[in-house]
């Protein structure tokens, strides 16, 4: 038998430092915003990271160049904890929904809504022809490019949620749709028109332009995938008119804490995404053990097991809704878990449930370094050593 080793990554956020938010606000920083730049770039070995505090130091600082900068840090972060695949934590991007939008034709503002952190993001509708302005996030991907030492995948919004997360003014009718003849029936196509349309018109062509610069890895986040349960087929067909095709690269995708038992049957019609990326630890108990009573988060996961594509599973162990730091020995016995149910271990990678960007960075640091030895740890079991 080989030996077993288990990928692990990161899934997508991290928190935003105060010498971003401020300069990319316009406000005047002070000393600790300062020394938190300098400390965290001694930490975890930001080449170079004296420019930036000098820069800091002198204020009025370009936002884009400060936001390459965190990047930079984002990325020392991760390699930092042990990490093999990782991203900046979106450090460049405004939002996951706002970005893919602002850089995007065919779609007008209509004011903002309340999310569940009761917090306020725009709402544009979609009102045309729907094209890229340009592939939206080459810059990002070139740039960690020159400064990652790890392998990156990249996470971008799926065509499913772009689309629920938008208004429709193109595909519904303009009258009837407080009763007058129309149906569920008829909006669910509306949805399907708007979600085809962004996976071939935006989605697409970003994959395509990220793959001729050298991305082999793309998970396409989809937090709102299961917002209507009726239209789980939808969201498939266009994770699949979005990848089909495309070479030289693996496509999977992050689904946010639902009740996963709703993805089945209709993801079994998704064999082109090779890796679900699962948050399972915010459901799960903090107690050690392998056994299922103790390990009730992770119940569902034998239905990943059973697919007919053998995808991988994203095994999420890290609850990023809290500080609590996770000991080493209870994401070791959340790997064990899913080993003993999913029987082969080549097809669990480890992860958080999801971005960290709700966790500070000194719990978000010391969560992914317990990740990475717990996932040593299991592996050192598994392996009898």
């Amino acid at each position: 038998m080989s030996e077993v080793k288990f990928l692990t990554h990161e899934i997508g956020s991290l928190a935003k430092p105060p010498w971003l938010v401020k300069t990319s606000q316009g406000r005047e920083l002070d000393e600790a915003d300062v020394e938190h730049a300098r400390t965290w770039g001694e930490r975890v070995g930001v080449e170079g990271y004296e420019e930036l505090v000098e820069l800091l130091r002198r204020g009025h600082a370009d936002p884009d160049e400060v936001a390459r900068w965190s990047s930079h840090y984002c990325v020392r972060l991760q390699e930092s904890a042990g990490v093999e695949v990782v991203w900046d934590g979106e450090q460049q991007r405004s939002e996951m929904y706002a970005w893919a939008i602002a850089h995007s034709n065919g779609f007008e503002p209509r004011g903002t809504v309340r999310s569940f952190d009761n917090k306020y993001y725009p709402k544009p509708a979609a009102v045309g022809s729907l094209s890229p302005r340009e592939p939206y996030h080459n810059n990002e991907f070139s740039f960690l490019q020159s400064v990652a030492q790890a392998r990156l995948k990249i996470p971008i919004t799926g065509a499913y949620t772009l689309a629920v997360w938008s208004y429709d003014e193109h595909h519904t009718p303009g009258e009837g749709r407080l009763g007058a003849g129309y149906g569920r029936a008829q909006e669910i196509e509306a949805r399907r028109e708007l979600t085809l349309d962004i996976a071939r018109n935006l989605i697409r062509p970003n994959l395509e332009a990220l793959i001729d610069l050298g991305a082999t890895w793309i998970q396409i986040d989809e937090p709102g995938a299961s917002t209507e349960e009726d239209e789980l087929d939808v969201f498939v067909e266009s994770f699949n008119v979005s990848v089909e095709g495309l070479e030289g690269c693996m496509f999977s995708t992050h689904l946010c804490f639902s009740d996963y038992d709703l993805f089945f049957p209709a993801i079994e019609g998704m064999s082109g995404c090779r890796q679900y990326c699962v948050g399972f630890a915010n459901y799960d108990t903090r107690e050690l053990g392998t056994s299922r009573a103790e390990r009730p988060g992770y119940e569902v996961i034998s239905k990943w097991r059973d697919l007919p594509y053998d995808p991988i599973l994203g095994l999420g162990v890290l609850d990023i809704h809290t500080d609590f730091i996770e000991p080493p020995e209870l994401v070791r016995d959340r790997i064990l878990y899913a080993v003993e149910v999913f029987g082969d271990p080549a097809r669990i990678h480890v992860c958080p449930d999801c971005g960290l960007r709700t966790r500070s960075w000194d719990v978000a640091y010391e969560k992914l370094r317990n990740m990475v030895e717990g996932t040593r740890l299991a592996e050192s079991t598994l392996n009898g050593s």
